[in-house]
């Protein structure tokens, strides 16, 4: 019972580090690789004729 309950706790934690790291709206990981690839899609537009 108790390595059930350290398991889940664990995945708790887990999860709560994925959202305030990973998929915040405006600071997260997620955000920022996306604004990164939409500057670089710019770019390589404005290269080709």
């Amino acid at each position: 019972m108790r390595n059930i309950l350290m398991t889940v706790m664990m995945l708790v934690v887990v999860i709560v580090l994925f959202n305030s790291i990973i998929a915040q709206d405006t600071t997260g990981t997620r955000s920022q690789v996306q604004s990164q690839g939409n500057a670089a899609n710019t770019r390589i537009s404005q290269l080709l004729p």
